[in-house]
């Protein structure tokens, strides 16, 4: 199977301005994204940053933001990736869209909805886990506080070979997203690849990034650096992933499980 050139996008946000972010995000892929990737990573929220106003921002699956998706990747010929508000049956969802190149979708709606900002009172939690393909690739795309819940996260017989984390994770707790994504990439034997916002947000809560790339052994193989605007393409190596897990083969003595949710 081939590599995987995977493009992560770290960058503030402006509160609660579709328009401003949708700008800003167009501005910064066209001066720095490279020739070809295949897939484009934005943080959670890309739009309107971590806000609980979903009535006021919340858009339909034919809404501002999610057409430009559509448009960023049918111009850049790669999938682009990320969350936003979606509002779909009179419910609010923070919605993960993965669109292709062609127009197609698939979602994944977070499940772990993170209480102390008051997001279990403003969002309807998701109930399914999604696993999408790219490339012969096999991708789990997860949000932000699903990070803290391994069993949610579990790779199970090898059913992906990346895990995505979108986030809007503060910089007070930083130390944990460096080491969950860490060992997320170790126990799951995948690469592993967290992109989180930078700045101030409407809530005055600061915001460093750590955005970053794991391969399978824990290892960070991207060069982002905290606290400032980036857009850096690392290329997987499918070789790499293959062998290493032909080579020790951990999941052959993982404990079985059933989830309920």
């Amino acid at each position: 199977m081939e590599d995987l050139k995977v493009t992560i996008v770290q960058s503030s946000l402006h509160w609660e301005d579709i328009d401003a972010n949708i700008a800003s995000f167009t501005k910064m892929l066209a001066d720095t994204a490279p020739a070809s990737t295949d897939l484009i990573v934005l943080p959670e929220m890309f739009s309107t940053g971590f806000t609980m106003n979903a009535a006021k921002f919340g858009e339909s699956m034919n809404g501002k933001a999610v057409s430009w998706m559509k448009k960023t990747a049918a111009h850049l010929k790669c999938v682009v990736t990320g969350s936003l508000i979606i509002k779909d049956n009179n419910h609010y969802y923070n919605r993960l869209i993965w669109m292709r190149p062609d127009g197609t979708t698939e979602t994944y709606d977070k499940r772990h909805l993170f209480r102390m900002g008051e997001e279990t009172d403003n969002f309807t939690a998701g109930t399914k886990r999604i696993t999408v393909e790219l490339k012969g690739w096999k991708i789990c795309p997860l949000i932000c506080y699903d990070l803290r819940f391994p069993v949610w996260s579990r790779n199970v017989s090898n059913n992906y070979d990346c895990l995505i984390y979108v986030a809007n994770w503060p910089d007070v707790r930083s130390y944990p997203w460096r080491q969950l994504l860490i060992a997320r990439a170790i126990e799951n034997q995948s690469y592993t690849i967290g992109v989180n916002r930078i700045g101030v947000d409407g809530k005055d809560m600061a915001h460093e990034g750590y955005s970053a790339v794991i391969d399978p052994k824990g290892q960070i193989i991207s060069t982002t650096k905290p606290g400032k605007p980036s857009v850096e393409t690392v290329t997987l190596s499918r070789k790499a992933l293959d062998d290493f897990r032909k080579a020790f083969p951990v999941g052959l003595d993982a404990d079985s499980f059933s989830l309920t949710v």
